[in-house]
């Protein structure tokens, strides 16, 4: 399954009755879609024109035509894949000689960050590169694997001199949340976005009037609903037992995509800082003896 049929199955029963009814024919029938109009499709399903454009936009589509480019881009790549014996993500198998693990943990995150790029909205993604650059402070919040997502935004963010906080007590995170004003932007990384610790600080934030963004999987979501901006990354095949592997690579990579894109916003600003902080790094390590 693709990732545009993956999500829209995924999100199918939230979708209003009519969304719902194409969606239903776009997962039986994905083949046909491609080279259908918007009012035949239209007609099929029995809704209007404006529904599957509607639709169409819900799934980060700009319009009919470039849902039906993403959908026959995506089915000719799966197709590929098939012929080559080139699996989407791979699960844990029993026995599995090393040599195809890191085979498969390979393709899994390779796929994961391609599925990733496919789903972003570059309007959203300039929109959070914009508030993150004007903010005066950024919280982070994260819990377990989303976590250690949010302390490697951390990192970055310090290093090019970003006031920012990433605690990961969940009641820190509250305290902290409950401090900032509407200079302040509030970052939730959750893949299902249903996480209660973080729908509660970015909650508080929200309140506090702090700009909101969210990077999650799914759309019918806690977190989804809060945030002024959402970013999605790919959302595993159903099964995956160790899905934190992949979700945590398709989180960092949007990651590392805000970051590149404040840096490159403002280069004269940023770039020193980060120069600055590598040399003083590499100063403080030569003065201890390498360590």
């Amino acid at each position: 399954m693709t990732p545009i049929l993956h999500i829209i199955s995924v999100e199918k029963e939230s979708l209003p009755r009519q969304e719902r009814r194409l969606a239903e024919f776009i997962l039986t029938a994905p083949s046909e879609i491609v080279h259908m109009g918007i009012k035949d499709l239209a007609e099929q399903c029995e809704v209007s024109a404006a529904t599957v454009t509607r639709f169409c936009k819900n799934f980060q589509c700009k319009g009919y035509p470039d849902f039906k480019l993403k959908l026959a881009a995506e089915l000719a790549h799966a197709e590929m894949a098939s012929r080559t014996g080139n699996t989407r993500y791979q699960d844990i198998v029993a026995g599995n000689p090393l040599a195809g693990i890191v085979e498969a943990i390979e393709s899994n995150h390779l796929t994961s960050i391609r599925d990733t790029t496919e789903l972003l909205d570059l309007g959203q993604l300039e929109r959070a590169v914009d508030a993150l650059c004007r903010a005066k402070r950024i919280d982070l919040y994260g819990v377990a694997t989303s976590s250690i997502v949010a302390q490697d935004f951390y990192q970055k963010l310090i290093r090019i001199g970003k006031n920012c906080t990433a605690f990961a007590d969940s009641h820190m995170q509250i305290t902290s949340a409950s401090t900032l004003t509407t200079n302040d932007v509030a970052v939730a990384v959750s893949y299902s976005g249903e996480t209660p610790e973080t729908i509660d600080a970015l909650t508080c934030a929200k309140n506090a009037g702090a700009f909101t963004i969210s990077i999650t999987s799914y759309r019918s979501s806690a977190i989804s609903a809060l945030a002024d901006i959402t970013l999605y990354s790919s959302s595993l095949e159903e099964g995956m037992r160790r899905g934190d592997m992949a979700s945590r690579i398709a989180q960092l990579h949007i990651i590392d995509i805000l970051f590149m894109g404040m840096a490159s916003r403002d280069f004269s600003t940023y770039v020193p800082r980060l120069e600055q902080s590598y040399l003083n790094v590499q100063n403080y390590r030569k003065s201890r003896g390498g360590q």
